[in-house]
């Protein structure tokens, strides 16, 4: 049986609350019959969010689950097997409509579209996002126990061609042949040869292909 399909890619930073004991916490627990892919628990005093996961009922001895999970605090992927019914922290998370202001340093600060608040996270942890995105462009940014922790984009988004060869006399949209394209976030693809610059065009964020002119 293959694995449950993975969630969308996110740039992570650390919880704020990385060793807060689980059960405790909260009223309720998550067991793994609930499990959900993008979900986020606490394992072992670190927050997890579940990327993949297979319920599985061996012929012999008890059912089990096996999960990939990546590690909110440095983005690790872990390969970890549950009990079946093994119960778990939920963390509370809530994803926010930000708007990407600017990078200094190594921050990079985000404003709430709704409240104006602002909020900082390292560059490193948003540097996936913000290959697709400029300034004043909008995005979601995931708080995990009220801590920014991920910043996410569309998976398709449409974008300004800023460099690429002159497209040549009887290309066409049905022709074959690709060339390489700069956007205006910097980011470099590959786009069929009658695309010219200036043209607006989609691409898929999460393999960095040409889908199609907007």
């Amino acid at each position: 049986m293959p694995l449950s399909g993975g969630a969308a890619p996110y740039a992570t930073r650390p919880s704020a609350h990385p060793g807060r004991s689980a059960l405790a916490t909260l009223g309720h627990v998550i067991s793994t019959n609930q499990f959900k892919n993008g979900t986020h628990i606490e394992v072992d005093g670190k927050i997890m969010r579940i990327i993949e996961f297979q319920h599985v009922k061996p012929g012999k001895g008890g059912a089990f689950v096996r999960t990939k999970l990546r590690r909110i605090e440095d983005g690790s992927v872990l390969d970890k097997t549950f009990r079946a019914g093994e119960k778990f922290r939920p963390v509370h998370t809530e994803s926010r409509k930000m708007q990407y202001l600017y990078e200094s340093g190594d921050i990079v600060v985000f404003m709430d579209n709704r409240t104006y608040d602002q909020v900082e996270i390292s560059s490193d942890l948003a540097a996936d996002a913000l290959r697709w995105v400029q300034p004043n462009d909008e995005v979601e940014v995931l708080f995990v126990d009220e801590t920014p922790s991920e910043v996410g984009v569309a998976s398709a988004i449409d974008a300004k061609v800023v460099k690429t060869e002159p497209g040549l006399k009887g290309d066409t949209a049905s022709g074959g042949g690709s060339k390489p394209a700069t956007l205006e976030s910097g980011v470099e693809v590959q786009v069929p040869l009658f695309i010219n610059e200036g043209e607006l065009i989609r691409v898929d964020t999460r393999t960095s292909e040409y889908v199609s002119r907007a």
